[in-house]
C-alpha cells in the first residue's frame, strides 16, 4: 500500500508529520508541517491588522475649547489650570498624529514632547482633570503613587513598575500603551534629603527622581508584563515612551514658604517700606522653577517637566458648586442610591451649605466631602429599606447632629375611574 504524499511539500507521510486527506477522489493531501507553517502565517498576518487599527486610536483631536468644555462637566474653578493643561495634551497628541503625516525632503523639524507638572493642596482636583480627560479622549491611563517607589534592589516599587500599570490598562496593547498617560501622584514626597546623608540613606528621594528621568524624557524600557521584580529569566516587554504623557501632581506642602521668603524680603530702615505677604492663593501662582529645587527636586527632573499648573485651593462657593453641578456630583449620587429604595432624597440650602463649611474647615478638599455626608448619612441608610414612599429631607441641624432628617410620606396619585 502506497503511503499518503503531501501535495504541498511533497513529503511522504510518516508517524511525527501525519498527512490528511481533502475530498474523496479529488486526491488532495495536506502535512501537519504545511498546516502549521499556514497557521503561523495567518497569525502573523491577523497580528499586522491588529496593530494597523490600533494605530488609529487618536484619529482626530478635539480641540482645547471642546476639551476644557468636557471638563468643566465634571472639574469645577481651576479655569487657569484647565486652560494650560488642555492645551498641553492638545500639542502632545498632535506631535503624535504628525507624526503619522508623510514629511516633505526638506523638512527636519522634530516637535519635542511636553510633560505637565500640577502643583496644589490637597482634593483641589490634580487627580480628576487626567481622569476625565482621558476618558473624554479614550485613551489609557495609569495613576500611580510616588510614595511606593524605591531605587532598585530595595523594597517597593520599581520605576519601571509604572508602565506595568499603563500597559495592563491599555489591555496588553503595546501599541496603546506607547499613547497613554502616566499621573504619578505625591511626587512631592520623593523629595531629596537634604545635603547631610550621614545618618540615612536616601532610597525614596533623589534616587527614584533619577530612575524617573529617562523614563519620562523617552526611552525603550524593559517591563515585566505582571509587574514585580525583574530576574534574569523573565520576559520582559519593551516599551518606548517616547509619546507617553506624564503628568506629575502634588500637594508641595511647604513651597509657599518658600515662595514668600524669595518674594517679600524684609526692608532694613527706617525708610523702608516692608512689603505684605501674598495671599495663599496667590503664592503658589508666582511659584519658579528655583522654588521647586530648593523644595528637594532635582532640577534635571524640573527640566522634563516642561508645562506647570497650579490649582487654588477650593473656595466655599466652589465647593457647594462641586456638590450639586457636575455630572456626578455627590449628591446627585445619594439621589440614586436613596432612589434605589424608592426614597426621595432632598437637601437644603442651609445644608449643603453646611456641608461646604466643614470640608473648608477640615482642609481635606474635595474629597472630604463624602466623609461628612457618610457621618450624618449613614444612620439615615441604615433605616432606608424601611423608607420606601417617603422623601427624606435633609437639613441643617441633620449635618451638625443636632436633629435627625425630616421625613415626608409621599403622597400616592390615585386615578379615580370615569364611572365613578
Amino acid at each position: 500500500m502506497s503511503r499518503k504524499k503531501c501535495s504541498f511539500c511533497g513529503k511522504v507521510q510518516t508517524e511525527t508529520n501525519p498527512v490528511l486527506s481533502g475530498l474523496e477522489g479529488k486526491n488532495a493531501y495536506i502535512c501537519q508541517s504545511c498546516i502549521d507553517a499556514m497557521h503561523k502565517m495567518l497569525s502573523n498576518q491577523f497580528d499586522q491588522e491588529v496593530a494597523l487599527k490600533s494605530t488609529d486610536m487618536l484619529a482626530e483631536i478635539p480641540s482645547p475649547k471642546l476639551l476644557k468644555k468636557f471638563l468643566d462637566e465634571y472639574v469645577i474653578g481651576q479655569e487657569s489650570a484647565k486652560k494650560v493643561f488642555c492645551v498641553a495634551v492638545y500639542n502632545h497628541y498632535k506631535r503624535i498624529l504628525s507624526k503619522s503625516v508623510p514629511k516633505n525632503t526638506d523638512e527636519d523639524i522634530e516637535i519635542s514632547k511636553s510633560n505637565i507638572l500640577f502643583i496644589g493642596p490637597t482634593g483641589s482636583g490634580k487627580t480628576l482633570m487626567a481622569q476625565t480627560l482621558a476618558r473624554a479622549l479614550d485613551i489609557p491611563i495609569a495613576i500611580c503613587d510616588a510614595t511606593s517607589l524605591t531605587e532598585a534592589g530595595y523594597v517597593g516599587e520599581d520605576v519601571e513598575n509604572i508602565l506595568t500599570r499603563l500597559f495592563q490598562a491599555a489591555n496588553g496593547d503595546v501599541s496603546k500603551t506607547q499613547k497613554g498617560i502616566v499621573f504619578i501622584d505625591e511626587i512631592d514626597k520623593i523629595s531629596r534629603l537634604s545635603e547631610n546623608r550621614s545618618i540615612t540613606r536616601d532610597v525614596s528621594g533623589e534616587g527614584v527622581q533619577q530612575a524617573l528621568l529617562k523614563i519620562i524624557e523617552g526611552s525603550v524600557v524593559n517591563i515585566p508584563p505582571f509587574g514585580g521584580r525583574k530576574h534574569p529569566n523573565q520576559e520582559f516587554i519593551q516599551i518606548d515612551t517616547s509619546d507617553i504623557l506624564f503628568i506629575c501632581g502634588g500637594a508641595f506642602d511647604g513651597v509657599s514658604d518658600i515662595i514668600k521668603r524669595r518674594s517679600n524680603q524684609n526692608v532694613l530702615g527706617f525708610g523702608g517700606e516692608k512689603k505684605t505677604l501674598l495671599e495663599q492663593d496667590d503664592v503658589l501662582s508666582l511659584i519658579e522653577p528655583d522654588d521647586l529645587v530648593n523644595y528637594g527636586l532635582i532640577p534635571e527632573l524640573i527640566g522634563r517637566l516642561h508645562v506647570i499648573a497650579t490649582l487654588s485651593a477650593i473656595t466655599q462657593k466652589a465647593m457647594i458648586e462641586i456638590l450639586t453641578k457636575p455630572k456626578n456630583s455627590l449628591i446627585k449620587q445619594y439621589q440614586k442610591l436613596f432612589e434605589m429604595d424608592g426614597v426621595e432624597l432632598v437637601f437644603e440650602k442651609g445644608a449643603i451649605e453646611k456641608i461646604a463649611e466643614l470640608a473648608i474647615a477640615r482642609k481635606t478638599g474635595a474629597r472630604g466631602l463624602r466623609a461628612i455626608v457618610e457621618e450624618f448619612g449613614t444612620d439615615i441608610m441604615f433605616d432606608l429599606p424601611e423608607l420606601k414612599g417617603y422623601e427624606v429631607v435633609i437639613t441643617k441641624d441633620c449635618v451638625t447632629k443636632a436633629s435627625g432628617p425630616l421625613l415626608i410620606k409621599k403622597k400616592k396619585n390615585v386615578k379615580k375611574d370615569k364611572g365613578a
